[in-house]
């Protein structure tokens, strides 16, 4: 009888922050997910600010002959995913990436979930929602975000815009303006962040009425995560095991 195939460990890569909140809420997501598959070896890594670099946790798992799944724990797909992790799967055989976790219509839920929570009103037509992501300068991230927007849209009577916290525009404070000058009687910021750090805190000085606590924690977030490992899986199953095919696949 051929032994099971072990599962490619899921390696969740996140931003990284210094924000002690925001570190527990993106350990316990992980947690949360490995929670809902019994035998999942999950294992962090981040693109900035605190360690372990995707680098040198992809690096060590190949290493060690196993495979790996790098999910970004990230919303969008912008540098960190199309070239930082792009480039740590690329150079360590076993390893690949799946694509970010947003957009993804459960995402949406949670954030309206959000505001209903931070007390705005999803029927009226006088209630702006401003998303506001981190920001990138890559535009596929840009379409990520509007494409989160566009599907929130579908569940608010208000309009409902995007500003960002760096690189693109428009940043948060000019679009908490501009919903006002389009006639707003409310304004309402809906934080398009994971978890607490240097982008929400900034926020509160964007001037709306209302800002809405990060999408963390919330269980969709894990079933999202698991989505997105299960899909990759299949892809590099397809791959090593489609006829005519060899090597191993990399993003």
């Amino acid at each position: 009888m051929t032994p099971a195939v072990p599962s490619p460990v899921l390696v969740a890569c996140a931003h990284g922050t210094r924000n002690p909140t925001g570190r527990r809420l993106i350990a316990e997501l992980a947690l949360a997910a490995r929670a809902r598959r019994a035998g999942l070896v999950t294992t962090a890594a981040f693109v900035d600010v605190q360690p372990p670099t995707v680098v040198d946790v992809v690096a060590g798992l190949s290493a060690e002959g196993r495979p790996a799944v790098v999910v970004p724990l990230l919303l969008s797909g912008g540098y960190h995913v199309h070239v930082d992790i792009a480039r740590a799967v690329a150079q360590a055989d076993g390893a690949i990436a799946a694509r970010p976790l947003g957009p993804d219509p459960r995402l949406a839920a949670v954030l309206r979930d959000r505001l209903v929570q931070a007390g705005a009103d999803p029927g009226d037509p006088r209630t702006a929602v401003v998303v506001a992501a981190a920001g990138s300068s890559d535009h596929r991230s840009v379409a990520d975000v509007e494409r989160t927007a566009a599907l929130l849209q579908e569940a608010w009577s208000g309009p409902v815009t995007t500003g960002y916290g760096s690189a693109a525009r428009p940043a948060v404070p000019d679009a908490v303006t501009a919903a006002r000058a389009a006639g707003a009687a409310t304004v309402v910021v809906a934080s398009y962040l994971l978890a607490p750090g240097h982008f929400h805190d900034k926020l509160r000085g964007a001037g709306a009425d209302v800002v809405t606590a990060p999408l963390l924690p919330d269980e969709r977030i894990a079933a999202v995560l698991l989505d997105r490992y299960d899909a990759a899986v299949g892809v590099r199953t397809g791959s090593l095991t489609r006829p005519g095919t060899t090597g191993t696949l990399r993003r």
